[in-house]
């Protein structure tokens, strides 16, 4: 009994929209096949009696084959099946797709839509009244009311937005509604550290992959350097990784920002600013673009360098020194996180652990570098003095 709790834990959970989407296309291929299945025999009898007349005009048309041939049936209510199934899955990405505008809208334009519909539907009351007292078949009726209300509902929209400054729920508007989606770039795909920190669950919000990075990571992967290779396949082992044990979403979206020609950093831009979501990369180029065009960009390098501790001057720090530095006597070591530390007279020390006391932090682009020196180590120019004392003697 415990294995079978354990085997139901480890089986995936069904997603409720991804249930949604399958029961409305269902519904859609049931209504084809139920649709067309009796059209089977009418439509091969009419086949049949076209090709007997033309094959055989003067003689008699014998019984077709068809008239209850079950095969036909079945043929048919796959085909209606098939058909609906394919006409549910427009309508629905037709949808959806209209959803994902109605979300980005803002909130005042939303306002400005509904009150605009109401009041075309009011202004065309007279003249669907004048429409009802004419002598019209209903179809052609049906047809010149829906125009009527269509119409005066989008001159009243066009109206609005005209005066679009003196309406009172614009005068408070602005960005457009956030949604919070983070989405994923090639680069921090491969760099591997988001995996650690969706861990950390420091990363709030759903997570998106774009098709288009998911095809650029697919590219890399496949490349003909044995490096890129390398990268691009990690960069999908971290996404599988980050599929089974997080929220993530893919290519469901990429409607909003359909191929221009124009790279995948310009869509990943576009995209943000369709769906109100933030990138997560650490391409500094990327970063530059994204916040001309007042995209919100969570760059993990920002991230990392913003954690690494702060030294101060005077402070005594536990440093490996591991190799010589650029100057005569300096020797250099790391911190943890991988600050370089440039120790005055410690090339006497290369290859010890020491004590040290930092006397300056200077801030990059790159980040800090720290000077320290060894307590109680005279200076080398002081020492070279002293040696040159010492042989002149």
């Amino acid at each position: 009994m415990d294995g079978f709790k354990t085997t139901l834990k480890r089986l995936p959970s069904a997603d409720p929209r991804s249930i949604g989407r399958l029961v409305f296309v269902l519904c859609f291929a049931i209504a084809g096949a139920i649709a067309l299945q009796p059209l089977a025999p009418l439509v091969l009898n009419f086949l049949f009696r076209s090709i007997n007349r033309l094959m055989s005009s003067d003689k008699v048309l014998e019984p077709s084959p068809f008239s209850n041939n079950w095969l036909s049936s079945i043929g048919f209510t796959l085909l209606g099946a098939l058909l609906g199934s394919y006409l549910g899955g427009r309508i629905l990405a037709g949808l959806e797709y209209l959803g994902h505008l109605w979300d980005a809208m803002d909130v005042s334009d939303k306002i400005t839509l509904f009150i605009g519909t109401f009041a075309g539907l009011v202004a065309s009351i007279p003249v669907l009244q004048l429409f009802q007292a004419l002598d019209i078949s209903s179809q052609a009726r049906v047809v010149v009311i829906a125009a009527t209300v269509i119409g005066f509902a989008a001159l009243a929209i066009y109206m609005l937005q005209t005066m679009a400054e003196l309406l009172p729920w614009n005068r408070t508007k602005g960005r457009s509604k956030r949604s919070g989606i983070k989405i994923l770039d090639t680069n921090v795909i491969i760099d591997g550290r988001i995996y650690d920190v969706a861990k950390t669950s420091f990363l709030e919000g759903q997570m998106y992959v774009p098709g288009f990075v998911l095809e650029e990571l697919q590219y890399i992967a496949d490349s003909h350097d044995a490096l890129r290779r390398q990268r691009g396949r990690r960069g999908l082992d971290v996404l599988k990784l980050m599929q089974n044990e997080f929220p993530l979403e893919i290519r469901i979206h990429d409607k909003l920002a359909p191929d221009q020609g124009d790279g995948v950093d310009s869509r990943l831009v576009r995209l943000a600013k369709s769906l109100g979501g933030d990138i997560v990369t650490n391409d500094f180029n990327l970063n530059r673009v994204a916040a001309l065009q007042d995209v919100k960009v969570m760059n993990l390098n920002d991230l990392a360098l913003a954690l690494r501790p702060n030294v101060l001057p005077t402070e005594t720090l536990e440093l490996f020194l591991s190799r010589e530095g650029n100057q005569i006597g300096q020797g250099v070591g790391y911190l943890d996180d991988g600050t370089m530390v440039v120790v005055e007279n410690g090339k006497p020390h290369l290859g010890e652990t020491v004590d040290v006391v930092v006397t300056q932090v200077i801030q990059t682009e790159r980040g800090k570098m720290i000077f320290a020196e060894v307590p109680g180590e005279p200076d080398p120019a002081v020492r070279r003095r002293i040696g040159q004392r010492r042989q002149n003697g």
